[in-house]
């Protein structure tokens, strides 16, 4: 009799345990997340995301790549590669984790390895209104795309000016802070104290000749850096679950915001005064301020969407303070020093003075070509720097191909950036073609 009753429990208990593993699988297929009570909203959840760009594109002069000159080129990259685990572990413990790779393509050192996006802790004193954390994040100040969703990007890139240190005290726009966060009614807020990372280890910083009478950023150890961004939600309400925000729902809400936002931080910046005189050193703050409005909404009755993004922002580094970009640059090299710019497909994206921004998209119908739409788009960032005669400006336009949403799209895009010398004067003008393929599992 007792093995009977033996072999009844060893049942029930394995029928139990096959049949909750069951339940996660589902829960894992359906949400891709594991579940930690019967109800779903404790859980572990896992996504992923590839973006692999193939482009052709028209050089800066006099770039090189390992010292042979190139005039224009085709490459292939991958652009972003994300992993992401978080989870809501208690009623008030929230967990975020990403690692990844950004701009891999065929010039950079091999197997380096990925690293670390973002890691912290997050605990609700009260879910909705206030919870606080720590960590690398980011949960940033300036702006709603200062920290964008990779994965609902509208256009090819984000408006990558908006992460104003990017990789210089910080690592692919996080930073090591301490924030809050939460929402009272339709007010959206993040408030957060960041250490600068040191300029020092940053692929901009050139000890030979780190200073001169064009500010530049500061190699003393630096002060704590105030981030703040604030948003008037008049519609649907956005999550704020982790600070990464959606670039175009699709017409799957209809949100309505205005925002508005900064940056700061204590004697960021130096110069000299007197080139002739290494002690003439003058040192500023680094002060951001921008103003931005989203609008995200279906039209139409058959699937019709459409996204508008529009930014104002005053960027203060110190006088004359100039900054190239050049996305997973193809180049490595130059021997043409009067070009402001320098190699490959680098341009000023970031400078002290004022910036426009404003991108447009529309979703067509459902169902366009057999159950996929296109989402054509155009955005342009109109730059007055104080370091240039002219307004710097860079065109974007593309349209998207909505495989199955944002989870399989390709994009093709055209760019255009403008050429300066160094003396600030604007030479011509570069053009780039980009298709992606975007996978996003989420």
């Amino acid at each position: 009799m007792k093995t009977i009753k033996f072999l009844i429990a060893v049942v029930l208990v394995g029928c139990y345990t096959l049949n909750s593993a069951q339940a996660q699988t589902q829960d894992f297929a359906k949400n891709h997340q594991f579940n930690l009570n019967e109800s779903g909203t404790n859980y572990f959840k896992i996504t992923g995301l590839v973006q692999t760009w193939v482009r052709n594109m028209d050089y800066n002069p006099g770039s090189t790549v390992f010292n042979y000159a190139k005039t224009s080129g085709t490459d292939i990259g991958i652009r972003r590669y994300r992993v992401q685990m978080y989870g809501q572990l208690t009623d008030k413990v929230f967990f975020y984790s990403q690692i990844g790779e950004n701009n891999v393509n065929s010039i950079i050192d091999r197997k380096q390895g990925f690293f670390v996006h973002d890691a912290y802790g997050e605990y609700a004193l009260d879910k909705t209104k206030l919870s606080l954390g720590g960590g690398l994040s980011g949960w940033s100040g300036l702006s709603r795309f200062s920290s964008p969703s990779v994965g609902s990007i509208m256009g090819i890139d984000a408006p990558l000016y908006l992460q104003t240190t990017n990789d210089v005290t910080d690592q692919f726009l996080r930073k090591f802070s301490v924030y809050a966060k939460g929402k009272l009614g339709k007010f959206d807020y993040r408030l957060a104290l960041a250490q600068p990372m040191a300029i020092q280890k940053s692929s901009t910083y050139n000890p030979a000749n780190i200073i001169g009478t064009n500010s530049s950023f500061s190699s003393e150890p630096a002060n704590m850096q105030w981030n703040g961004y604030f948003q008037y939600q008049f519609k649907d309400q956005e999550s704020n679950l982790i600070p990464y925000t959606t670039g175009t729902y699709l017409g799957k809400k209809t949100v309505f915001n205005i925002g508005a936002g900064f940056i700061y931080q204590k004697n960021a910046m130096w110069r000299l005064s007197d080139a002739n005189d290494p002690t003439s050193i003058v040192r500023s703050n680094m002060a951001h301020f921008a103003a931005d409005v989203f609008y995200d909404a279906p039209i139409g009755t058959k699937g019709q969407s459409i996204s508008a993004y529009g930014n104002v922002t005053h960027y203060d580094f110190g006088q004359n303070y100039i900054r190239n970009s050049g996305t997973m640059n193809p180049a490595n090299g130059t021997t043409d020093a009067s070009v402001l710019n320098g190699a490959g497909n680098a341009f000023p994206m970031y400078g002290t003075g004022n910036v426009l921004f404003a991108q447009v998209g529309y979703k067509l119908k459902d169902n366009l070509i057999g159950k996929t739409t296109l989402m054509p788009y155009v955005s342009m960032q109109h730059a007055n720097y104080d370091r240039l005669n002219s307004a710097m400006n860079f065109y974007d336009a593309g349209v998207n191909w909505l495989l199955a949403g944002h989870n399989s799209k390709f994009t093709l895009a055209y760019q255009n950036r403008p050429v300066y010398n160094v003396s600030g004067d604007l030479m011509s003008h570069k053009s780039a073609f980009i298709a992606q393929y975007q996978v996003f599992f989420n």
